[in-house]
Parts: C-alpha cells; sequence; structure tokens
C-alpha cells in the first residue's frame, strides 16, 4: 500500500540583513529575520498505484517539495504523510560518499533503507547487473561521471519493488540507453501496483508515465488535473513566457560575429507576433521580422536579406528583398528605413533557431557586403497542437 497525503505544506528560509541577527535571536532577542517562501499552502494526495507527475519552471519549488515528503528538509508549515516503503532518488549523488567505494555505497544506502547485511548481499549481483559500470563499482564514487552515479542510485533505489517511488529530474543526465531500461522498470513496477511521483521536463514522459500531472508555479500549485491538459496550459501560459525571458536574457541582440565594410548598418531586429516582441512561437503561428537599417553613407539601392538556422548551425530557409523584387533606397547619408519580412504561418518544427542578417549590394554579399550580422537573435518554436511530429519542418498534414 504505497498513499501519499500533502496537507497545507509550506516552506520558508530566514533571511537576515545582518551575520549578527541569527547570534542575537539565540541569546533571546527580538526577530532579526524575514521569511522567504519557496512553497506555499500545498495539498493533494496520491492514491495508492496512481502515477502523478509534477511540472513547472526551474525554481518553481518541486524539488523542494520532493524533500519536504521525503524527509530530507524539514517544513516550515504542514505536513506530508507516506505509508508503505519509500525508494526516492532525487538530487544526482545525494546521500553517496565520495571517498567509498560503489560497492560501499550500495551498502551504506541499504542499510538506510532498512535492509540488513544478508538481503544487500542478496541484491547486489542484481543491482551490479542493472548499473552495467564494470569494475568501477570498486572505485571511489568521487572518479564517477554523473551518467554513472546515476546508474548505481537509480539501481539501488530500484533493486526491490518500493511501495512508493519519487523520482527527481536526476534521470535527466543520464545516457539514452540507460533512460530506456529505467523507464521500463518504471513501467514495470506501475503495472506490479507502485505509486509513483515523477518530476521532470519531459511531456512526453510524463504523459506516458503519469495518470495525473500536477503544476507547480511560484510555490504554489496552480493547476491538478489529466496530464495532456495540465501541460497544454503549462505550454501556453508558462513555458513561453520563461523561455522568452531565457532567451533575451541569454542570448541577448548583438552578440553575434559582424562584418561589412558598414556602408548600410543595421540598428536593430526583432522578431514578433500579432504585434507583440518575443522570442517563444508556436509552430504554424503568424511571425515577423523587423529589421532597421541606417546608411552611413548615399546609397542609391542595396539588399537585405536573412537566413534561418537550426541550432546545429544547418541552413533552414532564407531570402531577401532581391529575389522578392522589392526595391530598397535611395537613403542619404545617416537616412533610416525599415525592412519587414512576414510569415502568414510560420512552418518550423519545434526547437531553437537563429537568424543571420546581411545589408549588401545586388543578389548576394559579394557584390560589396555592408553588414553581415551573424545570431542576431536567437528564438523558439513550440509544438503545435494536434499529433506530435519531430524535423525542422512543420507542414499541414492528414491520415486516411
Amino acid at each position: 500500500m504505497g498513499t501519499l497525503t500533502i496537507k497545507g505544506l509550506g516552506k520558508a528560509y530566514r533571511q537576515y540583513t545582518h551575520p549578527t541577527g541569527r547570534i542575537l535571536e539565540w541569546m533571546g532577542f527580538a526577530p532579526r529575520h524575514t521569511l522567504t517562501w519557496i512553497l506555499r499552502d500545498i495539498n493533494f494526495s496520491v492514491a495508492a498505484g496512481e502515477s502523478v507527475g509534477l511540472i513547472g519552471r526551474n525554481g518553481a519549488g518541486k524539488s523542494t517539495l520532493l524533500k519536504l515528503i521525503t524527509g530530507v528538509s524539514t517544513p516550515t508549515e504542514g505536513f506530508s504523510h507516506m505509508a508503505g516503503r519509500v525508494a526516492a532518488l532525487l538530487e544526482l549523488g545525494l546521500g553517496f560518499h565520495a571517498e567509498f567505494t560503489g560497492r560501499q555505497n550500495v551498502y551504506m544506502q541499504g542499510y538506510l533503507q532498512g535492509f540488513g547485511q544478508a538481503e544487500v548481499e542478496a541484491l547486489m549481483p542484481e543491482i551490479e547487473a542493472f548499473a552495467e559500470i564494470g569494475s568501477y563499482l570498486d572505485r571511489p564514487v568521487r572518479i564517477y561521471s554523473s551518467g554513472m552515479q546515476v546508474r548505481l542510485a537509480f539501481s539501488v533505489a530500484t533493486a526491490l519493488r518500493p511501495d512508493i517511488l519519487i523520482v527527481d529530474e536526476a534521470l535527466a543526465v543520464g545516457d539514452a540507453y540507460f533512460q530506456h531500461k529505467c523507464f521500463d522498470r518504471i513501467r514495470r513496477y506501475r503495472a506490479e501496483g507502485t505509486t509513483l511521483l515523477f518530476v521532470s521536463h519531459d511531456p512526453s514522459a510524463v504523459k506516458s508515465l503519469c495518470d495525473r500531472a500536477v503544476l507547480i508555479d511560484e510555490g504554489r500549485i496552480i493547476r491538478d488535473g489529466d496530464p495532456a491538459d495540465v501541460l497544454d496550459y503549462y505550454n501556453a501560459l508558462i513555458a513561453p513566457k520563461a523561455s522568452d525571458s531565457e532567451i533575451r536574457e541569454g542570448t541577448p541582440n548583438g552578440t553575434g560575429t559582424r562584418s561589412g565594410n558598414g556602408a548600410v548598418n543595421i540598428l536593430e531586429v526583432d522578431f514578433s507576433s500579432g504585434g507583440e516582441s518575443l522570442r517563444v512561437i508556436g509552430a504554424g503561428q503568424a511571425a515577423n521580422i523587423r529589421i532597421k537599417v541606417q546608411a552611413r553613407q548615399k546609397i542609391e539601392n542595396f539588399t537585405i536579406g536573412f537566413l534561418i538556422k537550426d541550432r546545429l548551425g544547418n541552413d533552414v530557409f532564407g531570402s531577401n528583398t532581391h529575389h522578392m523584387s522589392q526595391n530598397l533606397g535611395p537613403l542619404e547619408n545617416a537616412g533610416i528605413q525599415e525592412i519587414n519580412f512576414g510569415f502568414p504561418s510560420l512552418a518550423l518544427g519545434s526547437g531553437y533557431y537563429s537568424v543571420t542578417l546581411a545589408a549588401h549590394a545586388d543578389s548576394d554579399h559579394l557584390a560589396g557586403s555592408y553588414d553581415w550580422w551573424e545570431r542576431a537573435l536567437i528564438f523558439q518554436v513550440l509544438p503545435a497542437s494536434g499529433p506530435h511530429t519531430i524535423g525542422v519542418c512543420h507542414m499541414p498534414i492528414t491520415c486516411y
């Protein structure tokens, strides 16, 4: 029987304005701290045999919640109660002693789970076979790669089918082969009645493994229901905004390599949809690339082009005003002009893309390169609703 009940669970950390504040509190003086809440008013339950996925942005509080549930951290308010034997795979390497060998750590973890020495010895061949780390099992954990740590940690945690299995995102660092092994074991345990609490950013994994999904944002539960519905809500309202911000902060305009004689200078570039500047868009939505240029000398005619590349740098699609029969100019010295490339339906598959820009004479930059700007901006395309597809293009498709 593996059940989980959470009532009014919350976690806050004390923040002191001065290092002496903590000491003064210990001496009995008035509080010198303020509380920063990481989680607040968390309420939900998981029935025996149910599989629940926890989703949310980085920093939403998912890992903190798992630590509270498993007793690694103490809640500030509320409580959680679990019935049944629990196996948890939380932060990578949590509970491993770096100087001990893998085999010694297996014994230590087994003892912590309540097994005796004879039980751990009986399980050792299965753990060793599943982890597949060979002679490294008898070497110090400090020399293990992150993937090897995951292999050993998962093998120990799941050596015997638990009543409740709690898995954080540690599996994400494992290789594809071992991930398949792990998910096969999780599915088998689920079929045998194990209750699963699973944290992941992988929508496919959540939909495949979970009966239900719980969305956490800014320390509170904002959605609880069918995985497909909750993930759609997450992608529509949270993921685009979060990704947009991360892309803007991580790869701001102006970071790409530039070259050219400067006769025409690209002042700015923006990517938008429906008049809103953004860096995240759904496949098939209308989009616009707006480019503003300035002449550094009198220019009678010039060409502006763009090239969209995938994350590996492969050319995906490009064109320019010359090939589209758009004549630009003339521009006086310091004159400014705006050019827009509009996509009624951006037919790109999900993934990250960059835009390279060029201002030049005639049909291509070989005729006179004014300003060539690599990775002028980065944007992300989210999957469209409907059947799952792969690849760099998004095409309407039917099956009959």
